[in-house]
């Protein structure tokens, strides 16, 4: 890495509505705070333009929209460039492979949508196209192609596929229109794996993690297998996994489950996809956002009741999480991306 780059952390607080900026320093192992930017609403899902130009927020109080901030290439501070309404109270927002657009899914509004973005990274303000879904729409996102759009119903207990064009932004059902989970599993959040063969899916409310074969020609999943993320003998109350993250290098991925306040991790077969328990590691109050930083030695989880994050390392070898500092953070912490800036 550059001496002169810098790796950025941003975090929402939905309550106190505001976004924390940090800087994390490699070397020394901790986070420094850079500044605290204010927004106008419930500041909830964030995503981050493939160019690390943009960072995007779903503000989930009425009036439903999405504000977009221009972060700044030395500083990683932001400046916000516009707040646009989006068509519901989104859950989830993710751009597609190019930037051009802005993915959205929505929980209390069974739907998806898709809004185009400009040259300069702001959203616009009439969506491509809004899809209506099962129950609970809760995470979007393309491949790494950028040819299929894949969205979780945690109500539905389906993963939707869809076909993608990427030159006007639309989505049409793909021939497997979806893949069902277990009944009453709640699909939340999914990743690819870096290769783009694998796709995993954390289900809320059971608790487990399905694992899938992509096909990426035909843009279907083929599910390989499903683990729990519960801590064995944990009888403290029902499930309520949260957040998923990959390594960068594909080897561990990562799971939050909130009512145990624990992070699970996997070790990441890269024959077949399969998933090897590497550990439970003790977290925040509530862990329903954290991530990996680019480099793929250091975790960043908040908790949503304890308002602080935690700063992880990971080693290499085991997966395994050791904790460095914890840091105080606005009300409610909630999602958390951390970019390299040039």
């Amino acid at each position: 890495m550059p001496a002169t780059s810098k790796t950025m952390v941003y975090v929402s607080n939905a309550d106190s509505r505001q976004i924390s900026v940090l800087e994390l320093d490699a070397q020394l192992g901790e986070l420094r705070p850079v500044e605290t930017v204010a927004v106008t609403g419930t500041a909830m899902p964030m995503a981050i333009s493939p160019d690390k130009r943009h960072l995007h927020v779903s503000l989930r109080s009425q009036p439903f929209s999405v504000s977009t901030f221009a972060i700044d290439r030395q500083s990683g501070k932001l400046g916000l460039l516009s707040t646009v309404p989006l068509p519901d109270n989104m859950a989830y927002v993710a751009t597609d492979r190019t930037g051009r657009f802005l993915l959205s899914a929505s929980y209390s509004g069974d739907k998806i949508a898709i809004n185009p973005i400009d040259a300069q990274g702001i959203v616009g303000a009439e969506p491509v196209q809004v899809v209506q879904t099962r129950k609970h729409a809760h995470a979007i996102l393309s491949d790494r192609a950028n040819k299929h759009v894949f969205a979780s119903n945690l109500g539905g207990d389906i993963l939707l596929q869809y076909k993608f064009d990427a030159t006007t932004g639309r989505v049409t059902p793909n021939e497997q229109p979806f893949v069902e989970t277990k009944k009453g599993a709640g699909p939340r959040h999914f990743v690819f794996s870096p290769d783009d063969r694998f796709a995993y899916l954390v289900n809320e409310l059971d608790g487990t993690l399905n694992a899938y074969r992509f096909d990426t020609a035909k843009g279907t999943l083929a599910e390989i297998g499903s683990v729990s993320i519960v801590p064995a003998g944990f009888q403290g109350g029902a499930p309520s996994a949260a957040e998923l993250r990959i390594a960068p290098n594909g080897r561990f991925i990562y799971a939050s489950e909130r009512t145990s306040n624990t992070i699970t991790a996997f070790r990441i077969d890269g024959t077949n996809g399969a998933l090897a328990p590497a550990g439970h590691f003790a977290t925040e109050t509530q862990p329903r956002g954290f991530n990996i930083d680019p480099s793929g030695r250091f975790l960043v989880a908040a908790g949503q009741k304890s308002d602080s994050a935690t700063l992880y390392a990971i080693d290499a070898e085991s997966g395994a999480l050791t904790e460095l500092k914890r840091y105080p953070l606005g009300k409610n912490p909630n999602w958390v991306e951390i970019i390299d800036l040039p």
